[in-house]
């Protein structure tokens, strides 16, 4: 795939972030839009968007990744509507904090329900248009979480590991096959979007001061940045595409680290535990 003039493209969690940014840039190249999200306030935003960068046509639904059978209805309108379907940009995705000993049962089922099966969903989906469209591709989004750990994030870490081999297995499958779609796997570092503030989190953590210094510390890119390298990727046939600098840096700094990356992150967050506890128990200056 070298151009999506005239291309239809389908974009799930396409209400606000890297999604509605995506959204646009696919408008843009004169692409036909199939978004969907649960937001259905942002799902209408990013239409207009779409619209006015150029869209030639754009179609919404309301849609939780997770739900099966709402899945399968979903697609099968979408390549009825459009009569074919040529891309599929598994975006979709939450976010979950917390030490594995705070997380419940449920709180695992939700994430895994959202970041996993909605991909293995509209992949299944999807995918048998996407070969008879003699011209297809699936993007999606995993994530530097996807390449490295950290803690708290261990049920993000599982989901976004998950779909990276699950992807990667199906490139590989598309390849032995000789089906014309292609396969790309996009792993974003900090970005400018609404997941921190929107995220779950278990136990003790501070919701909102881990919002604010991810917010202020971590989301360097933009999401239309983030957006053009993705695309550009995708069309370039990349397998893999890591997007901002810290996405780069910490997947090389891991691959020279090997397995003692762990051990170097574990060090430093026990430290910034310590001073966290530190500072709280410390009465601030002037209060």
């Amino acid at each position: 795939m070298r151009s999506l003039d005239g291309k239809v493209v389908v974009i799930t969690g396409a209400a606000s972030g890297i999604g509605r940014a995506l959204a646009v840039e696919a408008a843009g190249r004169g692409a036909r839009v199939a978004l969907s999200d649960i937001d259905q306030v942002g799902l209408a935003q990013t239409a207009r968007l779409a619209q006015t960068a150029g869209a030639r046509e754009v179609r919404t639904d309301r849609l939780d990744v997770a739900d099966r059978a709402a899945y399968a209805v979903h697609a099968a309108a979408v390549a009825d509507h459009f009569g074919v379907v040529h891309v599929l940009v598994n975006n979709a995705g939450v976010a979950l904090s917390g030490d594995i000993t705070d997380l419940s049962y449920q709180d695992l089922d939700w994430i895994v329900g959202v970041n996993f099966w909605g991909v293995v969903h509209g992949t299944m989906e999807f995918l048998p248009h996407l070969i008879a469209s003699g011209d297809g591709h699936v993007v999606t989004l995993s994530s530097l979480f996807g390449l490295v750990s950290a803690p708290r994030q261990s049920a993000y870490n599982a989901t976004k590991f998950a779909i990276r081999g699950f992807s990667e297995a199906l490139r590989e499958e598309m390849l032995v096959a000789g089906h014309p779609v292609g396969v790309t796997v996009v792993h974003p570092g900090g970005v400018r979007t609404a997941i921190a503030r929107n995220a779950r989190s278990a136990g003790d953590l501070d919701h909102d001061q881990a919002a604010r210094a991810f917010d202020e510390q971590l989301a360097r890119t933009e999401p239309e940045r983030a957006a053009e390298i993705i695309v550009k990727g995708m069309l370039a046939g990349k397998a893999r595409v890591l997007v901002g600098a810290d996405a780069h840096t910490v997947h090389h700094l891991a691959k020279l680290l090997g397995s003692r990356y762990q051990d170097i992150v574990a060090a430093r967050v026990r430290r910034q535990r310590a001073e966290e506890g530190t500072q709280a128990a410390t009465p601030a200056a002037g209060r």
